[in-house]
């Protein structure tokens, strides 16, 4: 990949594009297209004022580099032209076949951000504009995966040429890259595109934090080399000895990309000295077997850091990446090995990419999550939290567990026994009632790590845990949770708001019923149980009913009916009989915010919350009810424990940031020192639910985050 990219950012001119696409891959399909784009991007030029035609010819190349099929180079040749130029996509299907068709019209659905529309990165509506980008692109390219990996190579040559742009455009197309497409890269498998969007993102978005990276790698380059370079040697010799052929095997070797480094800094609070992958060597080999003949000559040699050992051949990712990894002392170095055949190679570097020219014998990635995200997006309306829960399933670091059979589960690190529930199947998730990991009862929230296994015991009736949501790991639980929960909630509210009803005019359901269809009112009459005005309209639009039946003296019936507002210190009612106090009961604890329900017993009100098991009995039992809600709403709040590092400052560094972050501070206590090199604070915040998921992500990129969970839980089970 590094020979493509050093030849793209010397290219000025059509000819020289054209020289390193055919260097690749050259058919009369392909010349037709470069032809065809020629001519429709005729006289446009770039911000730099090179010809726009050389953009789609070296963005084809890198298609054509990583393994693309003709299709797909082609389409990467004619991407811009129906946007962009007279040309529209009949002429695209009149000129080229379908398939080229179809992977075009693909991409011109995706609408990126352009340069007139770019906003600002202090702007609210940055989150809104990348999470819509970020759907666009993965909805289009549910037909066909090939539409994103043309997409991802478009980006990677825009921020190869990124440097033309003022400062700000650069830093806010940097962010949506981050945020949009190098997380597609990851979960595709093509961890070379991956690497290079990561890094040029973070040189625009932290160009101080690159530059301190830069510097010391820099700095220490021949140092680095000549470690690496020692334990190559070394690493030849012994397979020699051991009886592998020169011809058999490759050995490269890597320093870890800039932002990896960086990301590996701040989640452990390290110095980059202290980063003990920094240093790998890539072991290359033909056969499956010769890569545990490899590992066993590294551990007879040298001592493995037997926590760094990962047996990923044997669990594969879920992306279809396939190495062994172990970390080793050499004299007073500590080396990654990553060892892997050439085929395993092939679909680590091009990911499904690859798939189409070189057949690699190496696991594909795995493509179902496109369908699960389909699912996602017909559940979720809310574009930010489609795009928080889809983002879930796409970059985040990998534990592996395991059932009590020996099925293997990939979840993301700091997934729950919850989320694993959820990843067997819905219905166990919705079922579950406790849980055994490695043979202990553990909660249903308790953190799993790799080589668990888990044991999951169901119920006979499902487990609405909607409070819970905010505590799993993966978008698959969380909308699973939400799904189940807004199902159930519709259900509830519908009995809640006819048994209401029933005991405001005193009649038999059938009979009620047929009031509401006869005011076509039934199809929303749900709605009555949590809106006030509603519920009062609908008795209103009722009360003529009762009041026709009894013809005498229908003036005195008439305030029978009328719907009273009173209010309490927490709760206001609405009523048509008067109310004394209101009383919550023992038996669930509803904190201010969540869903409620309200049982009359004599002058008074009982409150429960709506998933309460004594609050549907008392329903199923046909109890009295009674309109409740809160006075007002209120903000969720949250439990946080966040180690700070032990220095002057660091507290009031981290207060003013969650003042920045409109965090409202409720209560702080100091725990205990870590050794002296860092305090741990509890503390209580409020903020709106909704904005929960980037409140957490923002805080675990700056500092490290020992605990963030919500206390609004009427369960607490």
């Amino acid at each position: 990949m590094e020979a493509i990219i050093e030849k793209i950012l010397t290219c000025k001119d059509i000819e020289t594009s054209c020289e390193i696409l055919y260097t690749y891959q050259k058919s009369p399909s392909i010349e037709k297209a470069v032809g065809f784009c020629i001519k429709f991007h005729e006289g446009q030029l770039r911000k730099s004022g090179e010809p726009y035609v050389i953009h789609p010819i070296l963005v084809s190349a890198i298609i054509s580099n990583l393994g693309g099929d003709e299709d797909m180079v082609v389409a990467a040749l004619l991407h811009d032209v129906v946007e962009d130029t007279c040309c529209n996509i009949e002429q695209i299907k009149e000129s080229f076949n379908p398939e080229v068709a179809r992977i075009v019209e693909g991409l011109t659905k995706i609408v990126e951000i352009r340069d007139i529309e770019l906003i600002p990165s202090d702007s609210n509506k940055k989150m809104v504009s990348s999470a819509l980008s970020f759907r666009k692109m993965l909805l289009a390219s549910i037909s066909d995966v090939r539409v994103l990996v043309v997409k991802l190579c478009d980006r990677l040559h825009n921020m190869l040429t990124l440097g033309v742009l003022p400062p700000e455009k650069r830093k806010r197309i940097s962010e949506e890259t981050m945020v949009v497409y190098a997380p597609i890269a990851h979960r595709l498998g093509m961890s070379s595109i991956k690497n290079y969007l990561e890094d040029l993102s973070f040189s625009y978005i932290l160009p101080d934090e690159y530059k301190k990276i830069d510097d010391y790698i820099l700095e220490h380059k021949q140092q680095l080399q000549l470690r690496l370079n020692h334990f190559i040697s070394k690493t030849k010799n012994l397979m020699l000895k051991e009886g592998f052929n020169e011809n058999e095997f490759e050995i490269q070797k890597r320093v870890k990309h800039h932002y990896s480094i960086f990301l590996k800094m701040q989640r452990k609070g390290i110095s980059i000295e202290e980063v003990l992958d920094l240093l790998a060597i890539r072991i290359i080999v033909k056969k499956y077997i010769d890569c545990y003949r490899v590992l066993g000559i590294i551990h007879q040699n040298f001592n493995p850091i037997i926590s760094r050992f990962k047996d990923y051949i044997a669990i594969p990712k879920e992306n279809g990446y396939q190495t062994i990894h172990t970390t080793v002392f050499d004299d007073k170095s500590i080396i990654e090995s990553q060892i892997r055949t050439f085929d395993m190679h092939t679909t680590a570097e091009y990911g499904v990419a690859a798939h189409w020219k070189y057949k690699s014998g190496g696991l594909n990635p795995k493509l179902q999550w496109l369908n699960e995200i389909k699912d996602q997006n017909d559940e979720i309306d809310n574009v930010e939290e489609f795009y928080e829960t889809a983002k879930d399933n796409l970059y985040v670091e990998d534990i592996v567990v395991f059932s009590p059979k020996g099925d293997i589960f990939t979840l993301p690190r700091g997934a729950t026994v919850l989320d694993f529930a959820y990843e067997v199947h819905t219905e166990v998730g919705l079922y579950a009632k406790e849980a055994f990991v490695n043979k202990q009862k553990v909660s249903l929230l308790g953190e799993l790590n790799s080589g668990d296994i888990i044991r999951i015991v169901t119920s006979e009736t499902p487990q609405f845990r909607c409070s819970w949501a905010n505590s799993v790991k993966t978008g698959k639980a969380r909308n699973a949770i939400a799904s189940n929960c807004r199902a159930k909630l519709k259900e509830i509210n519908y009995r809640v708001a006819v048994d209401l009803l029933l005991w405001v005019f005193n009649v038999k359901e059938p009979k009620l019923l047929r009031w509401l269809k006869k005011e076509n009112l039934d199809p929303k009459v749900y709605k009555a149980a949590t809106d006030s005005i509603y519920f009062q309209d609908v008795v209103n639009a009722l009360k003529k009913y009762p009041l026709a039946d009894k013809i005498l003296f229908p003036l005195l019936k008439r305030d029978r009916y009328s719907i009273k507002k009173q209010k309490f210190e927490n709760i206001v009612i609405y009523s048509h009989q008067n109310i004394s106090d209101v009383l919550f009961d023992y038996c669930c604890h509803p904190k201010r915010g969540d869903d409620i329900v309200g049982f009359k017993k004599g002058s008074e009100v009982i409150v429960h919350h709506k998933f309460c098991e004594r609050a549907a009995t008392l329903m199923a039992q046909k109890e009295q009810m009674i309109f409740v809600k809160w006075t007002r709403e209120a903000p969720e709040r949250y439990k946080i424990i966040v180690s700070l590092e032990n220095k002057r400052g660091s507290l009031a560094e981290f207060l003013t940031y969650l003042a920045k972050m409109q965090i409202n501070l409720v209560t702080i206590e100091l725990g205990k020192s870590d050794e002296g090199h860092a305090d741990y604070f509890e503390m209580i915040v409020e903020l709106p639910d909704k904005e929960m998921y980037s409140a957490k992500e923002k805080l675990k990129t700056k500092y490290r985050v020992i605990e963030f969970v919500s206390i609004n839980d009427a369960y607490k089970k």
